[in-house]
């Protein structure tokens, strides 16, 4: 992996959508991080909107490499998960619109590359993405230290496989 590579991480969410950019490996860095947050007062399609234009911005500035998701898990909230379904599928297009992969991993994956345990909590979480990026405080709001986690994932996963292999990811 090369060192000035830039990975986007997606949190997908309709009402708030987390987004981290992190550059390199080993050690990556915080680029940016934040969310792109939707009123209910808007239609959905206004809001799907707002995220892809929004994420169109992100990617014009960073120029990522890859893109990267959380994976959807069953969800006893049927509405929540079409919410966050719908929201994904918008990422997934601009990534692909953008001429950018996309990957995807489980919330149990992404625990294990970042906390080295498929059952962390959410504050362990919170904590390792601060210590591995070497950011002074817990990147706020959750959804985009979520982010975060998944572009850190990414890259672990990514330059592992690299080491291995002997492969470019």
């Amino acid at each position: 992996m090369t060192p000035d590579r830039v990975t986007l991480g997606i949190d997908p969410g309709t009402a708030r959508l987390g987004y981290g950019v992190i550059r390199g490996s080993d050690p990556a860095s915080s680029l940016e991080f934040g969310i792109v947050e939707t009123t209910s007062s808007q239609d959905m399609p206004a809001r799907l909107l707002q995220l892809h234009d929004e994420l169109i911005g992100l990617i014009r500035e960073y120029r990522p490499a890859v893109m990267v998701i959380e994976k959807l898990f069953f969800s006893r909230n049927v509405t929540n998960a079409i919410s966050v379904g719908q929201a994904r599928g918008v990422a997934m297009l601009t990534a692909a619109e953008s001429g950018i992969s996309v990957v995807e991993y489980t919330p149990a994956e992404v625990k294990q590359a970042v906390a080295g345990y498929g059952n962390a909590d959410k504050q362990q979480i919170q904590q390792m993405v601060k210590l591995i990026l070497g950011l002074d405080e817990i990147p706020e709001p959750d959804d985009a230290a979520d982010a975060l986690a998944v572009a850190i994932c990414h890259v672990q996963h990514a330059g592992f496989l690299e080491s291995v292999e002997g492969g470019t990811s």
